[in-house]
Order: structure tokens, then C-alpha cells, then sequence
């Protein structure tokens, strides 16, 4: 065959850059103001993670922030607590924990089964525990008694064990000389170039937990999230930072069955974020049951732990993390990696998980659990047995194997109304019956019901 013209050639070149160019220019651009999904679908298949408070406040025993005194009539500078302000504010120069091992936090949180860490950089109270040049109201500032780079050990503790780091910082800084007075807008540039200095000089950073929300303008919200996505691109960013964000935060309780957007509920193992003494701990069996109902909503759990002053994980709570370790290395493979429903109890649309003092309070009626699933196998988690047998809704897949993942035999009959699952009383597990159910087809084309 002859060859064709160069001419010819050239030109179906151009034709083809140009079609791609006119695809790439119709593409939408990113924002920055959301993650992209990738991100958002990473995050949400790791399922469960350790939420880290500490400070100097652990000297008092009180929770952080909130226990310091106002320093000026003006509501929104202290929590109104009962240590005054110019004595909390001072307590870093005394605090020096000698026990304080990022790595063994880290290796606490894995033998949890925590696969995310945040940790409290800067909570309302303004105290930095990194090695700010902004302020000296650091833990490595010049009046410190400890003058350690907390995050820095944190953050290496990390990277080293690949566990993804995401960053508390509270925008709000009771501390800070202008925040919320007629020089905010000096305050605004200090917050952007404390989240700058944070995103720039400690590796990877793989989200931003900020708090106590606000409006866009105070705290010039678009800018902030284009500049820390223009440093790191893979940061995913909650709902309190002036923005919607990524993901909501409900906060010391499961929050709703949510398939539409992702969310994550923050709640502390024992009664307040940071240490306290001889405080109560919710038993691991309650926490299993928060988690396993987050998962069955389409959410993520935040489990915090507050070091004690010398810096160390009190040993009841490392043996807490330890338990629900075990029970993941069991049962993990219907929470990681999963997505919730498509069966979900009556109720649930409408009504929260309850807490109280000690623990896990879970609601009345019908209301059994729920369920995860993965391409064709849905994970029934039945938390509690109202009546003899739970009977699903009819769908378009058909169940072609089922098992107890937590030890047993199941009794599953499908008609055309519905799926009807039992397991007699001795095969039921005190905390979880796990019930695998395999379909022939993909568990997403199952309508979410009974809502």
C-alpha cells in the first residue's frame, strides 16, 4: 500500500489534539472547595479511627479549652470554665511529659484496628503543639518547660506506619490578641498561615478537622480551602471550617443513617476529650456497636483518647482499643472496605443513637441493627433480636449462599415478598450476629429500604 501524504497525516494529528483539547476544556475545573471522589470513597472505606486530644490542660484533669476562664467580657474569648485564664494559659510552663511516645500511640491505634489518626494541634484554647514561628503560645516556645515539636514526632509516627494523618486545628483562638475584635482580619491571615506552615513542613497530611463552624467570611473560607489543596490535593476537610466540606461530624452520638453524604461521628471513649482522672469508660461491646452502627449507616467513628499528663495512653484505654482490635480482626471484613445498607431497620431514618454516662443506648421498637455490603455479599448486623426471625424486603437479587460470620447456622428463606432470616438463640453473639448473605448480582441494585 502507498503511503499516505504527509500532509494528510499531520492533519488527522491536529484533529485529534484538537478533539482532545475540546474534551479537556468542556471537562468542569475543580474547585478545590470539595475533594475529589477518589479521596472521599478512600477515606470512607477505612471506616474507623483514633481521635488524639492532649495539652498541657491534662495537668488539671478538666477538659480542654472549655475549663479555661474568660479573659475578657467579650463571650467568645474562654470557655468559661473554672481555671482562671492567666493560670490556664500558663500551664505549658509547667507541663513536661516525660512518657510521651508518638509510636506508641500509633501502634495503640493499629491494634485497635484504627486506620486514620486525627490529632489536636490547636484546640479553642490557641495552644499550638508544633513548632509554630506565629506565636509563642507553643509547645516549643520560649517559656515552655517542655520545648518539644509534638507534631513532629506524631507525624513521623505516622508516615512511618502509613496510617493517615489528619489535622485538628479550632479556628476559633481564645488566646489570640485579635480574634473577634475590629482586627479579625489580622487573626484570619495568623489562621492561614498556621494551617500554611502545618501543610508545608510536615510531609503528608491527609485531612483537616477544624471546629465549632462559623460563616465563609470569618475565616475567609474559599481562600483557606484553595490554598491547603494547593498544597496538598489529597486533603479531605469536614463541615465546621465555614464550608459544607466533605463529610459531617456528629458529635457524641451515631448520627443518622446518611447515603447521600458522607459523615463521620466523633465521640469520646470516656465522658470528656481530655484526660481525666479515674473517669468512666464506655466498655468495648459498646463501642463495637457504635462503629458497627455507623458502618450501617454509610459512616465513619472517631473514637478519641486523651493521653494522660506524662504523655502516656491510659492502660485501660489501651486494653479497650485492644478489644475491638480482636473483634475487627474477626469481623473487619463487614466494616472496612463496605458501604451501608441496603436493608436497614425500621426507624432508622428518623431517630439517633442514644449515649448516656457509661455507654450505648439503642433504640426500642422493631429496630435490629442494619447492614453493609460489598459488590454481591451483604453483612446483616443484627445488635439486637425483638422477635425470633428479621424479614427483609424483596428486591432484585436472590441469595445463593449465606453463613454466621460470628459462629452458627442461619435459617434464610427468600420468596417473592421478602427475605426471611433466623438463628436460634444459641447461635446468637451477646455483642453482633454477623449473617454473610452472597447474592447473585451486585448488592448496590438493591433499593436502600425500610426507611
Amino acid at each position: 500500500m502507498p503511503a499516505r501524504p504527509l500532509f494528510i497525516v499531520l492533519i488527522g494529528t491536529l484533529l485529534v489534539s484538537d478533539c482532545a483539547s475540546a474534551q479537556q476544556s468542556e471537562a468542569p475545573a475543580w474547585d478545590m472547595l470539595t475533594a475529589k471522589p477518589e479521596v472521599v470513597q478512600a477515606w470512607q472505606d477505612q471506616r474507623f479511627g483514633m481521635f488524639v486530644c492532649w495539652g498541657p490542660v491534662t495537668l488539671t484533669g478538666l477538659e480542654i479549652g472549655w475549663s479555661r476562664g474568660k479573659a475578657r467580657p467579650d463571650q467568645q474569648q474562654g470557655g468559661g470554665g473554672p481555671t482562671p485564664a492567666d493560670v490556664y494559659d500558663r500551664l505549658y510552663t509547667q507541663w513536661k511529659p516525660d512518657r510521651f511516645d508518638a509510636r506508641q500511640w500509633v501502634k495503640i491505634a493499629q491494634e485497635g484496628g484504627m486506620k486514620y489518626l486525627i490529632f489536636l494541634v490547636k484546640h479553642h484554647d490557641g495552644f499550638c503543639l508544633y513548632d509554630t514561628r506565629l506565636t509563642d503560645y507553643r509547645s516549643t516556645g520560649p517559656a515552655a518547660a517542655w520545648k518539644h515539636d509534638v507534631m513532629k514526632d506524631v507525624a513521623e509516627a505516622c508516615h512511618e506506619a502509613r496510617l493517615p494523618l489528619i489535622l485538628y486545628y479550632s479556628q476559633p483562638d481564645w488566646h489570640h490578641p485579635d480574634y473577634r475584635t475590629a482586627n479579625h482580619r489580622r487573626y484570619i491571615e495568623y489562621f492561614h498561615g498556621q494551617i500554611r506552615e502545618l501543610l508545608t513542613n510536615y510531609g503528608r497530611i491527609d485531612g483537616l478537622w477544624f471546629d465549632l463552624g462559623g460563616k465563609p467570611e470569618d475565616w475567609d473560607s474559599e481562600n483557606l480551602f484553595k490554598m491547603a489543596r494547593s498544597l496538598q490535593p489529597w486533603l479531605i476537610i469536614n463541615d465546621r471550617g465555614g464550608l459544607r466540606g466533605d463529610f459531617d461530624t456528629p458529635e457524641q452520638h451515631v448520627g443518622r443513617q446518611q447515603f447521600d453524604r458522607p459523615w463521620e461521628s466523633c465521640i469520646t471513649l470516656g465522658t470528656q476529650w481530655s484526660w481525666k482522672p479515674d473517669d468512666d469508660l464506655k466498655p468495648y461491646s459498646d463501642v463495637v456497636k457504635m462503629l458497627v452502627a455507623c458502618a450501617t449507616g454509610d459512616g465513619n467513628l472517631a473514637l478519641n483518647t486523651n493521653p494522660m499528663p506524662d504523655g502516656s495512653i491510659e492502660p485501660r484505654q489501651a486494653e479497650t482499643f485492644r478489644q475491638i482490635g480482636q473483634w475487627l480482626k474477626k469481623y473487619g471484613e463487614s466494616i472496612y472496605g463496605t458501604r451501608g445498607g441496603p436493608f436497614v431497620s425500621p426507624g432508622m431514618g428518623t431517630r439517633r443513637f442514644g449515649q448516656d454516662l457509661h455507654g450505648f443506648a439503642m433504640p426500642g421498637g422493631d429496630w435490629w441493627g442494619g447492614s453493609t455490603h460489598r459488590d454481591r455479599t451483604v453483612y446483616l448486623h443484627v445488635l439486637r433480636w425483638s422477635n425470633d426471625s428479621i424479614v427483609l424486603p424483596g428486591g432484585p437479587r436472590k441469595v445463593v449462599r449465606h453463613s454466621v460470620l460470628t459462629g452458627g447456622e442461619a435459617d434464610v428463606r427468600q420468596t417473592e415478598q421478602g427475605i426471611q432470616v433466623s438463628v436460634p438463640a444459641a447461635g446468637r453473639d451477646p455483642i453482633d450476629t454477623i449473617i454473610r448473605l452472597e447474592l447473585d448480582g451486585p448488592a448496590r441494585d438493591i433499593p436502600i429500604g425500610n426507611l
